[in-house]
């Protein structure tokens, strides 16, 4: 897919800026203490739980911060009770979302996120709408200067790799089955190869490839979404053309 950019790139690009927003902690907390309640507060035998604190420490997260998430989760301090609730729906051009929520009052979430949807030129769509177009894989980002494509297959090959996107200028993204993410990730601290973005994410079977008006409406539909306070993660088979993408950086 030479000359376009797809969600996974774009994805990459905004995360300096999504890193500054200021409900990013709340998000990290909310998924930590989702991981700690469903798990157990043990990373050793909570695989969520461990990449929860893994992104929480990428992103400077205060330990006590990690801890106190954890407790609300187990039940060993009072806090409140999430439930985690995934909508669907599509925005401009045709391409397919998914809004992954934790919230705890779920009459105020779909409200905030339809109303959001509406405003931006997309609209909700009924549960399995869009969902089946969609793979749950774990993800890994590797700068291509810190590892070659023969060096990553090398060290990954046994770690239960499926997939390496070497289509970014400059990443790698690591693709495993979602119970290999750990050893892929395991794999890599052993070889001494860092990485960035160590995720569970939503990989779409096929993109939709937008152009200039349509993409610049997509990504502020989906920014707009992000920053709804009860929204964790939005996914997307958007794929942008590079002309488009020199529009949207202009």
């Amino acid at each position: 897919m030479s000359g376009h950019s797809k969600w996974s790139t774009i994805k990459r690009k905004k995360a300096a800026t999504d890193q500054k927003r200021g409900n990013l902690f709340t998000k990290l907390v909310r998924e930590i203490t989702i991981a700690a309640k469903m798990g157990g507060g043990d990373p050793t035998g909570n695989p969520r739980l461990r990449l929860a604190i893994d992104n929480a420490r990428a992103n400077s997260m205060p330990a006590e911060n990690i801890q106190r998430a954890i407790k609300k989760g187990t039940g060993e301090l009072e806090g409140v009770t999430y439930e985690e609730i995934s909508y669907e729906g599509y925005g401009p051009g045709g391409i397919a979302l998914i809004i992954e929520t934790a919230t705890d009052n779920r009459n105020r979430t779909v409200a905030d996120v339809r109303h959001v949807m509406n405003r931006n030129n997309g609209s909700l769509g009924e549960t399995g709408s869009v969902s089946w177009m969609f793979q749950r894989k774990g993800s890994i980002d590797v700068p291509k200067s810190d590892a070659s494509e023969e060096r990553l297959m090398e060290v990954l090959l046994d770690a239960g790799l499926e997939d390496l996107d070497g289509e970014d200028e400059n990443y790698f993204n690591v693709l495993t089955d979602v119970k290999d993410l750990e050893n892929a990730k395991k794999a890599l601290d052993d070889a001494g190869i860092p990485y960035e973005n160590a995720k569970m994410d939503l990989i779409p079977d096929n993109v939709v490839e937008v152009e200039s008006e349509d993409a610049a409406k997509a990504i502020r539909l989906i920014d707009a979404l992000e920053n709804c306070d009860d929204v964790q993660a939005v996914y997307s088979n958007i794929e942008i053309s590079e002309q488009a993408m020199k529009a949207l950086d202009s």
